[in-house]
């Protein structure tokens, strides 16, 4: 059975080496030493290793099943939700006033990555309950607010977002499910929802389901969509739970992966609900919820390959076959561990390299979405919401990667369902394609995001690659050589293209569009070109100012010297095909395929 260890020691290294937390003048990141986040890392790796990563292949194995309309989880689902529950979780970043922990945003993605890494499918129960809270919490209500957020904060009533119909996924302006209006000011919510992660479950007391409905004679299209608060049983005046609401599972959709999430077709039958947000306005309060989603998912890009990695090593290095060329490394044995051969290095190489780089990546974006929330920093927002789709489509697809990087290594174990590895690749597989698929996200990128605001986003992070190599260039060339220099190529690379679009996009927008996968690629290489130049600078500085773990460090540059000589160059080649243009890529008609 796979087993997972949490990177503490990398984490606390991004938080405190390279991001300096508690000296970054943001609310409540005083609060952020090394020995208060070491403690909250520890505890969550404890309850990763021990509590959910057990349960991993359980779910794969038992799956979910629908029994007269309810969903039972998997062996040991239930009693691990309740040490999570217990543990205060679920809610460890939410307001106080709710009954959560007030905690950074940085802190709950650290320990997010945890869970998810030991447990894909379980921890997505809590995560979408998070992320529906925070949309009440948004757009709500106060009533609302009181009658709904206290039982998500603590997981005794979970949340799930229903968005697709069997018509229409992306263009949300088809769907066909309607709210109408009653005299007492609810809505009768009638249609049919698919892809419902988490939509019934034996976990909790109470499913809230947020549901995208039209009223009818409103607009048409998107313009014309709502959000609405749906439970599964009604909620009494004091806050107890009343009647069965017209809301049930139809089936449970049998997938490629996430077993242990019950995946949901969800009926409504003039069900009650109420309106979030204004009318007609459902997709801007429904964001609310998809943009965090879309970090989430990003973080489970990360986690997958994260914890398919810790085991490929393991394997590599007890798997004894062949020899190593230049002698052999294990001379007492019949064979040398696989880890002595140059092309598992190299698959072992890009895993290590990725999981650190994005690790940096995403928790760095954390301290963003931070500065925003607590500080009300507009410019951070701005920057988020640019590396939003970034961070979503980029760590999911090269996540997926390598978590087929990582079975390779095992060669035809890899293949064999009893090692694990197969589990790993199905699960990191749907981050590709949900909460927006990844083609999506890269029209999302260049169509809405590198404009917005006048382009000045863009700008900002052009200039903070430009002001972090002008302030660390020529202090050492070696660093210069090895870090700063890839890192400024890469990023010339990416202006060009921003330029490109600027100057072909407007010409022949399938031009722009036709780039825009490459670019969102291009983009992320060089935002984890960004952080491994900011961790290598952190790693020297700590091995001149005499670490006590100097291996730790000089692992940890020579891991980014590997990022930015094997990985980074992938900037020019992405460069080259968005400068193509779109003529190879439209030039068959539709019925010449």
């Amino acid at each position: 059975m796979p087993s997972y260890t949490a990177p503490t020691k990398d984490t606390q290294f991004v938080l405190h080496d390279v991001l300096k937390v508690s000296e970054a003048g943001i609310p409540g990141y005083d609060e952020l030493d090394p020995e208060f986040t070491g403690a909250i890392l520890e505890e969550a790796g404890r309850i990763s290793s021990e509590v959910l990563a057990p349960l991993n292949m359980v779910g794969d194995t038992e799956g979910c099943v629908l029994e007269n309309g309810v969903v039972r989880t998997p062996t040991g689902f239930r009693d691990a939700f309740e040490k999570m529950k217990e543990g205060g979780w679920p809610g460890i970043d939410l307001p106080e006033e709710y009954g959560g922990q007030n905690m950074p945003y940085v802190i709950a993605t650290a320990v997010g990555e945890m869970f998810s890494a030991a447990n894909h499918s379980f921890t997505m129960y809590q995560g979408l309950t998070h992320g529906a809270a925070s949309t009440i919490l948004a757009h709500g209500t106060e009533e609302q607010k009181k009658t709904f957020v206290p039982k998500m904060v603590s997981c005794e009533w979970t949340g799930t977002m229903n968005l697709t119909e069997p018509h229409c996924g992306t263009d949300l302006g088809l769907m066909r499910t309607k709210a109408e209006p009653q005299d007492d000011g609810s809505y009768r919510i009638t249609g049919q929802k698919i892809f419902i992660s988490s939509g019934e479950h034996d976990m909790a007391e109470n499913i809230v389901h947020l549901v995208l409905a039209k009223i009818p004679g409103g607009p048409e299209g998107i313009k014309g969509v709502s959000l609405f608060i749906v439970p599964k049983f009604l909620v009494n005046p004091d806050g107890s739970l009343g009647e069965r609401n017209g809301v049930s599972a139809g089936k449970i959709e049998e997938k490629m992966g996430i077993h242990g999430n019950s995946t949901c077709v969800m009926n409504y039958d003039g069900a009650t609900g109420w309106l979030l947000g204004q009318e007609h306005k459902g997709m801007r309060a429904m964001f609310t919820m998809m943009n965090e989603a879309r970090i989430g998912v990003g973080m489970q890009g990360l986690s997958q390959a994260e914890v398919a990695y810790q085991n490929a090593l393991a394997y590599a290095k007890e798997r004894l076959q062949g020899r190593a060329v230049t002698g052999p490394k294990n001379p007492d044995g019949p064979a040398d561990p696989i880890i002595v051969h140059p092309d598992v290095r190299r698959m072992l190489m890009n895993q290590k390299a990725f999981t650190e780089g994005a690790r940096a990546f995403i928790l760095w974006g954390s301290t963003l979405i931070d500065r925003h929330i607590r500080m009300g920093d507009e410019d951070a927002h701005g920057l988020i919401s640019l590396l939003t789709p970034v961070i979503k489509g980029f760590l999911t697809d090269e996540g997926y990667d390598m978590t087929v990087q990582a079975q390779q290594v095992f060669g035809g174990h890899g293949y064999i369902e009893e090692w694990g590895m197969s589990q790993f690749v199905r699960d990191a597989r749907i981050a590709q394609i949900y909460e927006g698929a990844n083609g999506v996200q890269a029209l999302d990128l260049v169509g809405r995001k590198l404009g917005q605001d006048g382009g000045k986003h863009i700008m900002a992070f052009f200039d903070l690659v430009k002001s972090f190599i002008k302030e660390n260039a020529g202090q050492d060339e070696a660093y210069d050589r090895e870090f700063l220099d890839p890192l400024k190529a890469a990023s010339k690379d990416l202006q060009a293209a921003g330029m490109y679009f600027m100057a072909e996009g407007m010409k022949n927008p399938d031009n722009a569009l036709a780039g825009s996968y490459d670019f969102m690629h291009l983009f992320g290489h060089v935002c984890l070109g960004l952080m491994w130049a900011r961790m290598g600078r952190a790693a020297r500085a700590a091995l001149e100012a005499g670490t006590p773990d100097p291996a730790f460090h000089e692992a940890k540059l020579a891991t980014g010297r590997y990022y930015m000589a094997r990985r980074l160059p992938a900037t020019a080649l992405h460069l080259a095909r968005i400068q193509s243009g779109a003529g190879t890529v439209m030039a068959l008609d539709a019925d010449q395929f």
